[in-house]
């Protein structure tokens, strides 16, 4: 009893002084220091622990310059190495139904499909099945962290469901923060499955929300192009106009090269270059105006009829930045609906 009522006076006189009530019990142990270190690096910053020391203050600048970024890049590499998991997970489960459904032959491996399938070596998951399986993903895992957290912490399911979106997204508000009693039962082991837990859960939501990224810049590129120039119809003849620059029409090289010009700077309708509906156009003229449509087009059948170029998807597995740098590039590179620009 006496020792409780120290405890208030020391409380209320901490309070009356507005100095932080956590200060009043030491937690610069080596696991305090460390869950400290990781909020820092992690960024989700709770609060609950602070350097008050000048030197303190500038070691944690320096620390944490370095320290987040290395953060940053292992979420980025965490990210990759999920999402070629869930592709060669997804492309394996895909090449079996096809095999069930009698499309593809029983010893198929390589090279294209039957039945205009495709072929599968360049085959990429979809950016809504990778967001479904992320996303059951973090839900398991937030239930069984929040079931650690009420049976450890006294929380109630709630709160529990609450910090852990609050810790894995790295908000970090700091109205609840775990570890923070002076003892517990198996401490040790506590500590370690919270470390799991956090680190576990703040990889699969950063992944989840870049995801979900790309799905709301897809839904938005998808807005814009329906309301894209409606209201202007001068843009909407210009936009179908440009629709159709790769039409071969007669005559094209010769209004090209403004072979035909008058006196008077006036166009004729056969000076012009046009020919009747009805005349035929020439060989050079349809090589001239499709040049680069044969280019991709012979490419297209070079790649065809001996597979796909190996070194492109040598160089792709060797580097997972190969087409940019950061979240959004390995999205670019590892899903389907990323791979075209739109």
């Amino acid at each position: 009893l006496p020792e409780l009522r120290a405890f208030l006076r020391s409380y209320e006189a901490a309070m009356a002084a507005g100095i932080r009530v956590d200060a009043l019990r030491p937690r610069w142990d080596f696991p305090g220091a460390f869950y400290f270190v990781s909020t820092v690096v992690s960024t989700i910053g709770f609060g609950m622990t602070t350097p008050a020391t000048v030197a303190g203050k500038v070691f944690l600048i320096v620390y944490g310059l370095f320290g987040c970024a290395g953060t940053i890049l292992f979420f980025n590499l965490f990210l990759e190495r999920i999402i070629s998991l869930l592709a060669f997970i997804m492309k394996a489960c895909y090449e079996r139904q096809l095999r069930r459904s009698g499309l593809l032959p029983p010893n198929f491996r390589k090279g294209p499909a039957m039945s205009g399938v495709g072929s599968l070596v360049g085959w990429k998951p979809s950016v809504y099945h990778v967001m479904l399986i992320l996303g059951i993903f973090a839900i398991t895992l937030s239930c069984c962290a929040s079931a650690m957290y009420t049976a450890v912490e006294g929380w109630n399911y709630v709160d529990s469901l609450y910090y852990c979106f609050v810790t894995f997204s790295t908000i970090g508000f700091g109205d609840l923060v775990s570890s923070q009693n002076a003892a517990y039962q198996n401490q040790g082991l506590y500590r370690f499955g919270n470390f799991i837990f956090i680190l576990m859960g703040v990889c699969c939501i950063y992944s989840l929300f870049n995801v979900i990224s790309i799905v709301i810049k897809q839904v938005l590129n998808w807005v814009l192009k329906k309301f894209e120039c409606r209201c202007c119809p001068k843009c909407h003849k210009s936009g179908a106009r440009l629709g159709r620059r790769n039409a071969i029409t007669p005559g094209a090289r010769l209004r090209r090269h403004n072979i035909s010009v008058d006196a008077d700077g006036q166009y004729d309708s056969d000076t012009e270059g046009r020919r009747l509906s009805g005349e035929m156009i020439s060989m050079r003229e349809l090589t001239a105006s499709n040049k680069v449509s044969l280019a991709i087009l012979q490419k297209q059948l070079s790649e065809t009829a001996n597979g796909y170029p190996r070194n492109v998807c040598i160089n792709t597995r060797q580097n997972g930045f190969s087409a940019g740098v950061g979240a959004l590039a390995i999205m670019n590179n590892r899903l389907a609906e990323t791979s075209d620009s739109r």
